[in-house]
């Protein structure tokens, strides 16, 4: 399918991302690149652009929660706005270009160097497909290859027809916070039909530290340790309630899995992600230091660890 046109300055689908030796690098920054052997880090959900949802008000406020990612390691950041469920009739993809084309010009007046691509946190709607054909609804970097689909929290909805009908598209299906969604926290099983579709797990990094809660870090640490979760990102709001938590996050997976999964959920995948590359899936059936794990962590009585089939975007 062709993409529907758009500004070839909103760096959005086809164009390559910068490397971040482009704009020069933050402390912060460059310790992430050189602890992780890699040549950007990338936030691939972050509601950062001014203005639009629950994000930041102000370009004001967008400015700080960028400088905070900056703080936190990230060199690139996909401005994720919500699309659909309360938000529906807003934020369309020429008011998030346009804010985005504003937030890239105020980084660069004051020297920051983030690189902002663009995309959505799409609530699921039974439109949410026809909408993405005809351009209404953005995809991660605009670049049609993957996704963020978020399930209401007020009731469970079973995505399956969604996903299957994105695949269709060659769109892969990224779901977004699984851990903090009551039903799933209740009955994380639910997903494993999604994932052996192609489905890609991403879990905030907040919930991996307990910033959302016991019940969300529990549920976070079980998912990780069955090997469903192929994507850590920040989710950030703002720079006080629902910050940037990423290095924090990699840490703990770090010292309680290994640096490779580390390096592979925090850094890789989200930057296959950005560039429209297959990610790569893996499987922690074993603990490397499990005294480090948070309290009850570990272990749903009855199920097995999972590994997804190939499928879609994941290999």
């Amino acid at each position: 399918m062709t993409p529907v046109p758009h500004n070839p300055d909103d760096r959005g689908a086809g164009v390559p991302p910068a490397d971040a030796r482009d704009l020069d690098t933050a402390p912060a920054q460059a310790l992430r690149l050189k602890h992780f052997s890699t040549p950007l880090s990338v936030d691939v959900h972050c509601h950062c652009l001014p203005g639009l949802d629950d994000g930041p008000a102000t370009l004001a406020d967008a400015v700080a929660l960028c400088e905070v990612l900056v703080a936190d390691g990230f060199t690139h950041v996909v401005a994720t706005p919500h699309q659909l469920g309360r938000y529906d009739g807003r934020n369309e993809p020429d008011q998030v270009r346009a804010a985005a084309m504003e937030l890239r010009s105020a980084l660069a007046e004051r020297a920051i160097p983030l690189h902002v691509d663009i995309g959505a946190d799409v609530r699921i709607d039974e439109r949410l497909v026809p909408m993405f054909r005809k351009g209404q609804v953005l995809s991660v970097a605009d670049n049609r290859r993957y996704l963020l689909l978020e399930l209401p929290h007020e009731v469970f909805l079973d995505p399956r027809r969604v996903i299957s009908d994105l695949r269709r598209e060659g769109v892969t299906t990224i779901l977004t916070h699984p851990e903090r969604h009551p039903h799933l926290q209740r009955h994380p099983e639910a997903m494993l039909p999604w994932i052996e579709m192609g489905t890609v797990v991403q879990l905030t990094a907040g919930s991996v530290i307990g910033d959302f809660g016991a019940t969300a870090q529990r549920v976070a640490w079980q998912m990780l340790q069955r090997g469903w979760v192929s994507i850590i990102a920040t989710d950030a709001h703002d720079t006080v309630r629902r910050p940037p938590r990423m290095t924090a996050a990699a840490d703990a997976i770090g010292k309680q899995f290994s640096h490779a999964v580390a390096r592979r959920l925090c850094v890789e995948n989200p930057a296959r992600v950005l560039k429209g590359e297959p990610i790569v899936s893996f499987a922690t059936r074993t603990v490397a230091n499990p005294v480090a794990a948070p309290k009850g962590a570990l272990g749903f009585a009855g199920l097995r660890p999972r590994q997804p089939r190939p499928a879609g975007g994941v290999r």
